[in-house]
């Protein structure tokens, strides 16, 4: 493990000339790859150069207890103490930091949100959660865009697909996949009796052109007459774009664009994400390695979390984890959830690690 360690400062120390270096600077291309290779490297680095410093501590440590009595000497074992504590922890993070990370962690997203079970209040539920993400996505940094959606009863949404932008985008949100719960007395509810409603959210690594291979052949594509709310020639021509995917059977449509060619290209790019995520979990049965990557199974049919408003408390069934702050997490507060779904991520990786290197 050190030695992988001491490979990866010496590569730092490296980048960083790079990054002083007039020829790089001047090379966008360059420079720009070189950066992001520091930024990937300089959470791990500082992290073993803050555990070699604190070995450096400890032996200091050590021989000034060699050297003293009485109350002194307590004073330098409470403090030996906490530096052989702290030693353990940064080795162990230093471990985590080192387990190989989910190829897809730098992509953007799709996200797919859609009503289930309860009617008229599983698409109320489904909106929210949409304005979950798009907001949590501004708190990010984020770039957002719609690409599709379809209303449902009195306000919500039957489905609606957002393309969500940004470094990091997938690492942060992949773990939402799966039926998110609400529990609450519906506005439409005159008895005051708590409904449970669910919606499934789907999150995909949003997929370039050459991630997925798609052939013009395999393609099958409708156009037709958009439907609801329209004006401005939305639903006045054949703006509409179905797409199937021959092989597979996927059908993507969109349609609430004016252009028939912007219809077509969301269209396509939520097409290459579903196939990129299908050809990805293929992979993952063959190799049946889907336990290193995923909490829980990420499959759209799990129930991951409950949204309890009467006690306004939100549940993560997965990592048992409770937080009693519902508003925040739907006004898009959703910082102290990811980042244990993440913590949970990188434990259950490097312990597939350590089983594959026992075996």
């Amino acid at each position: 493990m050190f030695d992988k360690l001491e490979q990866l400062e010496a590569r730092f120390r490296d980048l960083e000339a790079q990054l002083a270096d007039p020829e790089v600077v001047s090379d966008g291309q360059r420079y720009t790859a070189a950066a992001k290779q520091h930024a990937e490297l300089s959470e791990i680095v500082a992290a073993y150069r803050d555990w070699r410093r604190t070995g450096d501590d400890l032996e200091a440590a050590r021989e000034m207890l060699a050297e003293s009595e009485g109350e002194d000497a307590a004073l330098v074992k409470e403090e030996l103490d906490e530096l052989t504590g702290s030693r353990a922890e940064l080795e162990d993070a230093l471990k985590l930091l080192l387990v190989p990370k989910d190829p897809n962690d730098d992509k953007d997203v799709i996200v797919e949100v859609r009503a289930a079970a309860g009617g008229d209040e599983a698409g109320l539920f489904a909106g929210e959660l949409r304005d979950m993400y798009l907001r949590y996505a501004q708190r990010q940094g984020w770039r957002t865009q719609v690409l599709s959606e379809s209303a449902q009863g009195i306000g919500g949404v039957k489905e609606a697909i957002l393309e969500i932008t940004g470094g990091g985008a997938y690492a942060r949100l992949k773990h939402e996949s799966g039926v998110h719960r609400v529990q609450r007395v519906p506005a439409t509810e005159s008895q005051g009796r708590i409904h449970t409603s669910t919606a499934s959210v789907a999150v995909l690594p949003a997929a370039e052109e050459v991630d997925v291979e798609v052939h013009t052949n395999d393609l099958r594509i409708d156009v037709y007459r958009s439907s609801g709310p329209g004006g401005q020639s939305v639903n006045t021509t054949d703006s509409a774009v179905r797409i199937t995917h021959l092989p597979t059977g996927l059908v993507v449509s969109c349609q609430d664009e004016k252009s028939q060619h912007q219809n077509r290209d969301k269209a396509m790019r939520i097409l290459r994400s579903r196939l990129l995520q299908a050809e990805q979990e293929r992979h993952a049965r063959e190799r049946a390695d889907a336990r290193a990557g995923q909490i829980g199974t990420g499959d759209r049919s799990e129930k991951i979390r409950t949204y309890n408003f009467p006690q306004t408390r939100v549940t993560d069934h997965r990592i048992g984890l409770t937080v009693h702050n519902l508003s925040g997490l739907l006004g898009g507060d959703l910082d102290e959830v990811v980042a244990a779904l993440r913590q949970a991520e990188r434990e259950a990786r490097l312990a597939a690690v350590q089983d594959d290197d026992g075996s």
